[in-house]
């Protein structure tokens, strides 16, 4: 696969290269965006090409943990060999540094703030940005914003978490998800097994927003013995277990050892950690457990079996806690999730189809497919096939016109691009009427302007319909006949592989009609002389 070089050892992939041109060209129109980029996409390599683009303009990267702060600064300096300081606590960057990695905890103090003129910075990167929304981050950008560009990135929104999210940022230029990063080839596919051992949370308070760690760890203490068990019908793979307390941890690598997994827990306090480590990246040991001390930063691709027994419902831990295992490596086809039966009566507990899924009847859709064991992808391949027949239903119900035009759904539908047939309005902008600039390109297009819903939904057809010119692709035109001659994936043809068909097509039909056509020639053309003579304005000739 090709890669584009920074000046460093560090390359971008082509899918960061485009990430990275999306952003600049959607900062000269807006000064607020948000950048979807799944775990394990490299969003930090990504805004550290940017810290590099802007210079000499000066960057604030802000994070609200240590290790996502060290992370960054690593990583900006092996990316692009600017030297990155940091801004946390007892730390004081220089106000010559080309970056600054700041923690949002000490710039929300005003006296650390004011530092820092309102225009010192070019561009501020809001990292793992769903907490932008929050006041220590809304008193730092308000500081910031009025000069510079903001780009706030982040993993796993759902349509819920852009909308609240839209209330700040006023486009997504880029979305790379995760399964673009699994068909790519860049993360491993990911398959997931339900383990049907129900364990009740009912009696688990919520604290800060997720279940209390404490109170998970008492639900699950008196199934640790069943847990080991079914990781011992597993234990030919490399397993990472998360766990809420260091104790059930503990426990639990007590119990896998005694059932013949060769088993380490391992912890903050733990002295040989290095050691630990080490072990299981040679498969000395198979099983590691830890209580949330791996979700960030550690990088073990051989890991091919994630078990979250830290049950969520928060979605980015979730997503960072299966991000430890999607990396790909030797020997490696698929990432194996242990999905066990957590029982609560909330709606909100994280589960696999979240990585992926737009909303909550999505996610449900997805693990409705799913069963109890399959791939991911194929069970959201499923949902959708699913939504997709529904809208096609609602689209034949309310079909009223008979316009030559293409049906906006009906097009993305052709596509099978369902996500666009059911376009959903994440920032406030979407909401808006479409432009007339807007319609006449749709129409021009070969579709019907009426069928759009907002501005938005305009919006997403025309970058649709402009990267398949860019590609060559078959028109919305071609498609739509494509479609109607029975053509089983009209969108993956070229414009000549689609001239070609429906002129073979054309050929055949007329081929067909032919000899009934001859026979009724000489009588169609007698009468449509003698209607022609009764047409006012009209001369014989």
């Amino acid at each position: 696969m090709m890669t584009t070089c920074l000046s460093s050892s560090i390359a971008l992939r082509p899918y960061q290269m485009q990430a990275r041109e999306a952003i600049i060209e959607g900062f000269c129109e807006y000064r607020r965006q948000l950048a979807v980029i799944s775990t394990g996409g490299g969003k930090t390599i990504v805004f550290a090409s940017l810290a590099q683009h802007y210079q000499p303009r000066r960057t604030l990267v802000l994070a609200h943990r240590e290790e996502l702060i060290f992370q960054a600064v690593d990583k900006i300096h092996r990316a692009t060999g600017l030297f990155p300081e940091v801004e946390m606590a007892d730390s004081k960057a220089s106000l010559h540094a080309p970056v600054v990695v700041g923690s949002i905890q000490t710039l929300a103090r005003e006296k650390r703030r004011n530092r820092w003129p309102r225009d010192h910075f070019g561009l501020v990167v809001v990292d793992e940005c769903q907490h932008a929304l929050s006041d220590s981050y809304a008193s730092v950008l308000r500081h910031f914003d009025s000069f510079a560009h903001v780009l706030g990135v982040t993993a796993t929104p759902d349509r819920g978490d852009r909308k609240s999210l839209g209330q700040y940022f006023e486009n997504i230029p880029i979305e790379i998800g995760l399964f673009d990063l699994i068909r790519q080839n860049w993360l491993a596919p990911i398959k997931v097994k339900t383990v049907p051992l129900q364990i009740g949370l009912d009696k688990c308070r919520t604290t800060a927003g997720d279940y209390n760690a404490e109170d998970v760890g008492h639900a699950l203490e008196p199934y640790l013995a069943r847990i080991a068990r079914v990781l011992y019908e597993h234990r030919h793979r490399k397993i990472l277990v998360f766990l809420p307390l260091v104790s059930i941890s503990q426990d639990l690598a007590r119990l896998c050892r005694e059932h013949g997994i060769r088993a380490e827990h391992i912890d903050g306090q733990s002295r040989d950690r290095a050691a630990i480590l080490d072990r299981f990246k040679r498969g000395q040991t198979t099983l590691l457990t830890n209580a949330m001390l791996l979700t960030e930063g550690y990088d073990e691709p051989s890991i091919d079996c994630v078990v979250c027994l830290r049950p969520t419902q928060v979605r980015s831990l979730y997503s960072q806690i299966v991000g430890r295992g999607t990396r790909i490596h030797p020997g490696k086809d698929h990432l194996l999730l242990l999905d066990f039966l957590w029982l609560a009566e909330e709606h909100n507990l994280i589960k696999p189809a979240h990585l992926i899924a737009g909303d909550e009847d999505e996610a449900k859709a997805i693990m409705d497919a799913l069963g109890g064991e399959g791939d991911l992808e194929e069970a959201k391949a499923a949902a959708e096939a699913d939504r997709a027949e529904k809208l096609r239903e609602r689209l034949e119900r309310n079909r009223t016109r008979t316009s030559r035009s293409f049906d906006a759904m009906e097009f993305a539908l052709s596509l099978k691009d369902v996500a666009l047939a059911d376009f959903m309005p994440t920032m406030p902008w979407h909401e808006q009427e479409v432009t007339d600039k807007q319609r006449a390109l749709i129409e021009r297009f070969g579709l019907d302007p009426d069928s759009v819903k907002n501005r938005g939904h305009a919006s997403a057809l025309l970058d649709k319909l402009f990267l398949r010119s860019r590609l060559n692709l078959a028109t919305a035109k071609q498609v739509r006949w494509l479609y109607r001659t029975g053509h089983p994936q009209p969108e993956t043809l070229t414009f000549e592989e689609a001239s070609a068909h429906l002129s073979a097509w054309a050929d055949r039909k007329l081929k067909t009609a032919w000899p009934l056509f001859r026979i009724n020639y000489g009588r169609v053309k007698t009468a449509f002389l003698k209607s022609r003579s009764n047409w006012p304005g009209l001369e014989m000739g």
